[in-house]
């Protein structure tokens, strides 16, 4: 197996059993504490790493702000939304809602980066955003409206949005050359202090749970799920590029799923099966770079790859 197969590996199966993982974090802990917890570990080990390898430590002045933006939004917002959804749904669940962050990262990118909007990208978000409203279909149905689907599916969406606009800083942080693993330390250790924050001002006390699946799955998500990962994933970024590296996103979330059939007992129906079968169509399509995809015409018009 090449390098290349084998960072894809170690990314896919890293990021598909993180979102079982977080259920280990969940109960004695504050959720907002636990995120903060482990962005300090996982900033703190990444300057280790770039202090170690001789790699710029310390952003240029011109993108703290870039920085602080990820950090806020990224590593805080984004985490504590996903904590929450994984205390109320199955994690596999929770990893395939995370999948329309493909769709707004296009739709974000044409917003602030200008990058152009084909009607592909359109039609493979729509038919992913349907994949996972078919599979949220059964548990809304089991639960009502009033039980905990619903509202995990709206704060996925919640955690989407800070992901993508804190993806949308770092596009613009890269384009104005800030290193980008010491941009994602201090991200990391900002959205820590972001948390940290909230939880003092909602008066949420900072226990520790010293059991070892609290411990054990902390040191996990921080060592693991993002340092290892990040790394794994940013190496691959260099070596193939964006388009290619982009599918690990189309992969978590089945690697995710399969956990939470094994472990969580998650009850597969038609529907369900169908659903996720759409939203990984879905974001295949979205993925999927023009030069790859044949000439067709969709509303009329022609698309040019």
């Amino acid at each position: 197996m090449s390098s290349n197969n084998l960072l894809y590996a170690a990314t896919i199966l890293i990021w598909g059993s993180t979102w079982f993982v977080i259920k280990f974090q969940l109960g004695v802990v504050d959720p907002s504490v636990s995120v903060a917890y482990r962005f300090a570990l996982a900033g703190g080990l990444l300057l280790a790493w770039l202090a170690i390898r001789r790699q710029p430590l310390v952003p240029p002045r011109h993108g703290w702000h870039w920085v602080a933006i990820t950090g806020i939004l990224t590593f805080s917002g984004n985490y504590l939304f996903v904590y929450k959804a994984t205390s109320l749904l199955p994690s596999g669940l929770v990893a395939v809602a995370g999948s329309v962050l493909t769709l707004m990262n296009v739709v974000n990118a044409r917003i602030f980066l200008g990058q152009p909007l084909r009607p592909v990208v359109l039609l493979g978000g729509t038919i992913g955003v349907l994949g996972v409203l078919m599979l949220f279909g059964p548990e809304i149905t089991a639960h009502g409206l009033g039980g905990g689907a619903l509202l995990g599916f709206g704060l996925m969406m919640g955690a989407n949005l800070c992901a993508s606009l804190g993806n949308m800083a770092v596009a613009k942080a890269r384009k104005a050359e800030v290193p980008l693993f010491a941009a994602t330390a201090w991200g990391m250790l900002l959205g820590s202090a972001t948390m940290a924050v909230i939880a003092a001002v909602r008066g949420v006390p900072f226990t520790f749970d010293p059991s070892l699946p609290y411990v054990g799955s902390l040191l996990y998500l921080a060592l693991a799920g993002s340092v290892a990962a990040f790394l794994c994933y940013f190496t691959l970024l260099g070596r193939i590029g964006a388009d290619r590296a982009g599918y690990v996103a189309v992969m978590v979330p089945i690697v995710a799923l399969v956990i939470s059939t094994l472990f969580e007992s998650y009850e597969w129906t038609p529907v369900g099966a169908a659903g996720l079968a759409l939203a990984v169509g879905g974001n295949l399509l979205v993925m999927t770079p023009p030069s790859r995809l044949p000439r067709w015409r969709f509303l009329g018009a022609e698309a040019k790859p």
